[in-house]
């Protein structure tokens, strides 16, 4: 991989495993500088070790305003300033509606949407000052087609999409680009909650894919000229049938 991120900051949300720490190992690789934001702070400090230089823990709980509210000032003090924010933490919850447990559905409301555009706003006064920048929402192929099985995950990530779209358009006439991965089955731990038969099932003939293959689209993403957007970006397994 070249250098098409050297001197880039970039932040992304968590970014303590699956996708964002691989978006993560992709863009130190291309020469950015990576904040990587989490709440798990023993685990992100000795990540941050093991990336090497370039890698900045922020410890982040994106369910605490008050801590959303440091997380900005704590990259700016490390980084000195952002080009690039990835809004990529979530959680995943499945299964019939009428059996579904709502406590666990606000908690993955609450981290998929609130806390996803909450920090997204954290960060946009200092784009919109320096008249550049990129936003990256990792939604899913839930927001645009509606799973069965997964009603609640798939409202939140359609909600993502309508976010996406209207703040890309609020943005473009700052400089700042706004745009969605949209990745199919990938093996993070939001999919511990599968039956282990469906798992197996889906290991074997290859309908998951790995965060790599995401984080490669996502460096894609970053590494357009400025002068488009990679407004949507859909990956999938080829033997998903979507």
């Amino acid at each position: 991989m070249g250098k098409e991120l050297d001197g880039k900051t970039i932040a992304i949300t968590g970014a303590a495993s699956g996708i964002g720490l691989e978006c993560a190992r992709v863009c130190l690789a291309s020469g950015a500088q990576v904040a990587l934001v989490d709440r798990a702070e023993d685990l992100l400090t000795a990540i941050c070790v093991d990336l090497g230089e370039g890698a900045v823990p922020i410890v982040t709980d994106l369910l605490d305003p008050a801590s959303v509210d440091r997380m900005l000032p704590q990259i700016l003090d490390r980084l000195g300033h952002l080009d690039v924010f990835h809004a990529n933490a979530g959680g995943y919850v499945g299964g019939d509606v009428s059996e579904g447990n709502p406590d666990d559905w606000d908690r993955v409301l609450n981290l998929n949407i609130n806390a996803a555009f909450r920090t997204v706003r954290a960060v946009l006064p200092h784009m919109k000052e320096r008249r550049t920048g990129d936003i990256i929402m990792t939604s899913s192929i839930a927001g645009v087609v509606p799973v069965m099985w997964e009603p609640i995950y798939t409202a939140s990530k359609h909600a993502v999409q309508a976010f996406t779209h209207t703040v890309r358009r609020q943005m473009a006439p700052h400089g700042i680009r706004v745009g969605a991965v949209l990745p199919g089955p990938v093996v993070t731990a939001l999919l511990d909650d599968w039956p282990k038969a469906k798992m197996d099932e889906a290991l074997a003939n290859g309908s998951l894919m790995q965060p790599r293959e995401v984080a490669d689209c996502v460096h894609f993403m970053l590494t357009r000229p400025r002068n488009v957007t990679v407004r949507d970006l859909v990956i999938l397994p080829n033997s998903v049938d979507l």
